[in-house]
């Protein structure tokens, strides 16, 4: 039994992948935040220039 928990203890496998995890997580909010900001302002640009158009 001993042998059981000290393996289990000293396995951090799953740390890593929760920590690779959150990272993939913080990249895609930081994307997302992003592509978003671009993208209200690629709307305004082209609104101005169909209003020029006009």
């Amino acid at each position: 039994m001993n042998i059981l928990l000290k393996s289990f203890a000293s396995d951090e496998s799953g740390a890593t992948a929760i920590e690779y995890g959150l990272i993939a997580a913080l990249i895609a909010v930081f994307l997302i935040g992003a592509l978003s900001a671009l993208g209200t302002n690629m709307s305004s640009e082209f609104a101005q220039i169909g209003a020029a158009m006009n």
